[in-house]
């Protein structure tokens, strides 16, 4: 029944910590855990029933479920362990020759840039990393930009729904929109917008979408999806080779080389459906809203106190229920760090989770909200700025 209350007695966070970083890993609900829990118990206490009879049918069943959720038919999803293994699918599926070009942008995901940097130097191609404006202020400007960079050499466009550095909303139906009118393939990058943002993948017109389902969405951790559609079913290419066929004699379709890629326990998948019950028994709308407004207060909050300015306009179109700030800093010659100091110093000294990130050469502080986060939580992270910002400025 949609509607009911949430608070922090449905998660596992320990009492004392301010979790605000569902836009790296996300807490995973009790009710969540406790279905994949029940599924790695009947795995262990019966596998050769569970691998040959059940895993199947509750694979696809699981799904259809989560087809349902993001607007495409199950025939077009693979379960996989995260974006990053869907990536490096697609990286292995778009066959790169010498002289071609994959195109990203200047906010796209480290990993990301660095498995199709990997690829094009495999096949004598090249990355082109289109720059978009700063500040954003429409969505033209990000579809303008990324239309400038695309040559009669560009074999395919590698785009985030939500950004992870810079947590911006980006425009993926005017960029697949003005891709399709240069027979370029796109290849979305979305693990953040599953749940936060609405999603129909059959009316979106992308070629390829890789997900995380462990952010916002909540499900367990190691639990992801691709995207194929039709057109590229007949040869996507996992990138770790097994049996790919079905354990129980089913027909084959795509997805087998992707279902069976040696014993591994897929508990996670199979308590998807649980998480997306989870949120719909909140209200989806109702947990946009909320998580948005009170991301709203806190980047008000963090504008007055310390100057911290958002990248983009604070609004739904542009932000979902995670943004980020630049922070004010003295050290502009810092070397950026992979967890930088101030990052620890909040984790250590106050028990507040939350990254902070080095983006063109300025600090920045990505804030996340969910049903979890409370007003308190809000309250500590300035008082912790307060104290902690003279001390690593």
């Amino acid at each position: 029944m949609a509607g009911r209350l949430m608070d922090r007695s449905d998660w596992m966070i320990p009492d004392g910590v301010s979790y605000l970083n569902h836009g790296s890993f996300g807490p995973t609900p009790k009710v969540v855990h406790q279905v994949r829990e029940e599924w790695s118990r009947r795995l262990a206490s019966q596998p050769m029933r569970a691998y040959l009879r059940e895993v199947e049918p509750a694979l696809q069943s699981a799904l259809e479920r989560l087809a349902g959720f993001i607007g495409t038919s199950a025939s077009n999803l693979a379960f996989v362990d995260n974006a990053t293994f869907a990536m490096n699918a697609v990286a292995a599926t778009v066959r790169l020759q010498p002289g071609d070009e994959v195109l990203l942008n200047d906010h796209e995901y480290g990993a990301v840039f660095r498995i199709w940097r990997a690829a094009a130097e495999a096949a004598g191609a090249s990355v082109v990393t289109a720059v978009l404006p700063r500040p954003l202020t429409s969505p033209a400007e990000v579809v303008s930009a990324l239309e400038e960079r695309i040559t009669p050499r560009t074999r395919l466009l590698v785009v985030s729904h939500v950004t992870s550095p810079t947590a911006i909303v980006l425009p993926v139906d005017e960029i697949c929109r003005m891709a399709n009118r240069h027979n370029v393939p796109v290849c979305i990058d979305g693990p953040h917008a599953i749940g936060m943002r609405p999603l129909n993948l059959d009316s979106l017109g992308c070629d390829f979408y890789c997900a995380s389902l462990h952010k916002w969405l909540s499900a367990p951790l190691g639990s992801g999806f691709l995207y194929v559609s039709r057109d590229w079913q007949n040869s996507v290419v996992c990138p770790i080779v097994s049996w790919g066929r079905s354990l129980a004699g089913r027909p084959p379709v795509w997805q087998d080389v992707f279902r069976w890629i040696g014993t591994r326990d897929p508990a996670a998948f199979l308590a998807v459906p649980a998480a997306i019950e989870f949120l719909e028994s909140f209200g989806i709308e109702r947990f946009r809203d909320q998580t948005h407004e009170l991301l709203r207060d806190g980047l008000t909050r963090l504008e007055a106190e310390f100057g911290a300015k958002a990248l983009v306009p604070v609004s739904r179109e542009w932000l979902g229920s995670m943004a980020t700030v630049t922070l004010p800093s003295s050290n502009r010659s810092a070397k950026p760090y992979l967890t930088d100091p101030l990052q620890t110093a909040l984790a250590d000294d106050d028990s507040i989770e939350i990254p902070v990130v080095w983006w063109h050469e300025d600090r920045h502080i990505r804030l996340s909200c969910h049903l979890h986060t409370t007003v308190d939580d809000l309250d500590r992270l300035i008082a912790a700025l307060r104290e902690l910002l003279p001390k690593f400025p």
